[in-house]
């Protein structure tokens, strides 16, 4: 990996971190710049504008969570399986503090402040998101494992929401243990009764 792959790397993964804690606008180059040892220019060689950086990093951020999604897939094959291993990637990022939120539910929370092109990219990364959810409902509808209430694209939109919700009320009590028991009420919801 050459050097400007890596720096370009530091720069991202610095930004993702400072995002989660503060916010689109709650970090500036020079932040960046003192975390990775590097000056604000070398940051605008990478990333010519913080709309490029942020727009650059959900880009990945949606990248990486496909992929993710489509390895669950490949291992998984139960659909009601594949919700609670979705689930449980999360609940253990926000146990163990490596990923307390998703990056992309923080900027849409900013939706009105974001720039267009950053703001295109949040909505990408939800939408793709909400299609396979919807995918896993279907199937899990058709197979029986799942009982969904309405439509297996609003089940995917109310699943989305809820995760999301969970996780903004983990960090408003600053306890993690309330993502796993609202989600947990979540799986408890559609479940075949019995």
């Amino acid at each position: 990996m050459s050097n400007l792959s890596t720096t370009s790397d530091q720069i991202l993964q610095h930004a993702r971190t400072l995002i989660v804690a503060g916010g689109y606008n709650g970090f500036s180059y020079a932040d960046i710049a003192k975390l990775v040892g590097i000056r604000n220019a070398s940051i605008h060689h990478h990333f010519p504008s913080k709309a490029d950086l942020v727009r650059t990093l959900v880009n990945r951020y949606r990248q990486d969570a496909e992929a993710g999604l489509a390895k669950l897939e490949q291992h998984i094959v139960d659909p009601l399986a594949q919700l609670r291993a979705y689930l449980g990637y999360w609940e253990a990022c926000i146990l163990d503090n490596t990923a307390s939120f998703c990056v992309c539910a923080l900027l849409a929370g900013e939706a009105q402040l974001l720039p267009e092109e950053v703001h295109v990219e949040v909505k990408a990364h939800f939408r793709s998101l909400s299609a396979w959810l919807t995918r896993v409902m279907e199937r899990g509808a058709s197979q029986g494992v799942l009982s969904l209430s309405a439509t297996p694209e609003a089940e995917a939109e109310a699943f989305l929401a809820t995760v999301h919700g969970a996780m903004l009320s983990a960090r408003a009590y600053g306890n993690p243990q309330i993502f796993g028991i609202v989600t947990g009420t979540l799986l408890h919801r559609i479940l075949p009764k019995a």
